[in-house]
Formats: structure tokens, C-alpha cells, sequence
């Protein structure tokens, strides 16, 4: 039973990451990565509530492991990182960067003490 929760979640996940990264991404015509930063934002605060919550063994397996597994994603993090640094736009690197790695441990502990009713 678990596995079909967490295909359904990911299924659900990767088509909402495609619909926001790819809206995202035609209103960004600066070459910064809003799509991939939004979703990955939005994972980070997400599954830091879901597990301050201390939700159902079901629901985490569904949205916690399907859904954010699918709509987070590390891979294109990585390679528009890459990209990044081979156009030589190491500002807009160094902002991404900041912005992913700082931004996903801020929102994800703001989510965690949100669940746990602490904040």
C-alpha cells in the first residue's frame, strides 16, 4: 500500500513541479533559476511542517516521500548550477546558491517549528 501512496504523490508532485517551474520560468527572462529555487523553497518548508506535525505514517509516505521527492528537485539544482558557471554568471550562481542552500534550511526549520505548534 505504501508504494502506490508514495507513485501517487509522485506523480502528483512532478506534474506540479513542471506547471510552477515552467510558469516561473517564462516570467524569469534574467537567466536566475525562479522555477527550481520556488519548488525546492517550497519542499524545504513543507517537509520541515510535515515532520514538526508528526503527520500519519500514510500521509508522509504520499506527500513527504511521492510528492516532495518529485517536486523537489536536486538534479536540475545541480545542472542549472552548472550551466550557471559555464555562462560565466557568477552572480547570479552565488545569489542561487545562497538563496537554495540558506532559504531551504531557514523555511525548512520555520516549517518544523510550525508543525510543532512553536511558532
Amino acid at each position: 500500500m505504501n508504494l502506490l501512496l508514495i507513485a501517487a504523490g509522485g506523480c502528483l508532485g512532478a506534474i506540479a513541479r513542471f506547471i510552477i517551474s515552467s510558469r516561473m520560468n517564462i516570467k524569469s527572462q534574467t537567466g536566475f533559476p525562479a522555477g527550481t529555487l520556488t519548488v525546492n523553497l517550497a519542499g524545504s518548508f513543507l517537509l520541515g511542517w510535515m515532520t514538526g506535525e508528526g503527520v500519519s505514517e500514510s500521509f508522509y509516505s504520499m506527500f513527504g516521500i511521492g510528492f516532495m521527492g518529485a517536486f523537489t528537485t536536486f538534479s536540475t539544482f545541480k545542472l542549472e548550477n552548472i550551466q550557471l558557471s559555464e555562462k560565466d554568471n557568477k552572480p547570479v550562481l552565488i545569489k542561487y546558491l545562497l538563496f537554495s542552500y540558506g532559504g531551504g534550511l531557514l523555511l525548512a526549520f520555520i516549517g518544523l517549528l510550525i508543525g510543532m505548534n512553536e511558532l
